[in-house]
């Protein structure tokens, strides 16, 4: 089984992080102890959206097609009440 994953840094709430792995549970704890380059700065995470495959060609299209503009615009729809509720909105100006 594969993953699409999206995890929530609890540090700066308005934060997403999108990625794949066969390991769900591992990756999540790999996050959260600063093993990701990327992510470290953003410790701790929760995990707030998956989605499983069969095969891993197809989590890795959906990965990619999450990353994408019009991607990150369906998923935030598709969590808008989860969002409304758990982030913190962004200043402008």
């Amino acid at each position: 089984m594969y993953y699409v994953y999206i995890i929530q840094s609890l540090k700066r709430k308005n934060w997403l992080y999108k990625g794949s792995t066969s390991d769900l549970k591992r990756r999540v704890v790999e996050h959260n102890n600063g093993k990701n380059f990327s992510t470290a700065p953003y410790i701790p995470f929760q995990l707030i959206y998956y989605e499983a495959y069969l095969l891993k060609e197809d989590a890795e299209a959906r990965e990619k097609y999450l990353k994408t503009s019009m991607g990150m615009r369906v998923i935030k729809k598709q969590l808008s009440n989860f969002l409304k509720f758990y982030t913190i909105p962004l200043k402008r100006g």
